[in-house]
């Protein structure tokens, strides 16, 4: 990957992403398919500022839904869950 501000799409904010997060100091990010796990985390740490222990990641099929009478697929995306150092914390529901 060439630009680290394309590998990181968007948070995944849940109730278990917000579980790992206070239980396990784990964040949880939709990334880009093809992206690996050395550069998931080199886009974590630049972007965010924290040092990355560990990330696991896993493909995430689509879901085949109906539109009408015919069938529709969306799309497949990856998730990575990413595991933070000790007293390290990325700040996005602190305010909620």
């Amino acid at each position: 990957m060439k630009d680290i501000y394309a590998v990181i799409k968007k948070p995944i904010i849940t109730e278990r992403s917000a579980y790992l997060k206070e239980r396990g100091n784990k964040i949880i990010f939709q990334v880009e398919v093809n992206a690996n796990k050395r550069d998931i985390k080199k886009a974590v740490e630049k972007v965010f500022n924290v040092h990355v222990m560990d990330v696991n990641t896993l493909n995430v099929k689509g879901k085949v839904k109906r539109f009408g009478k015919s069938f529709g697929k969306r799309p497949d995306w990856k998730k990575a869950i990413v595991t933070l150092k000790e007293g390290d914390k990325i700040e996005l529901l602190e305010g909620i």
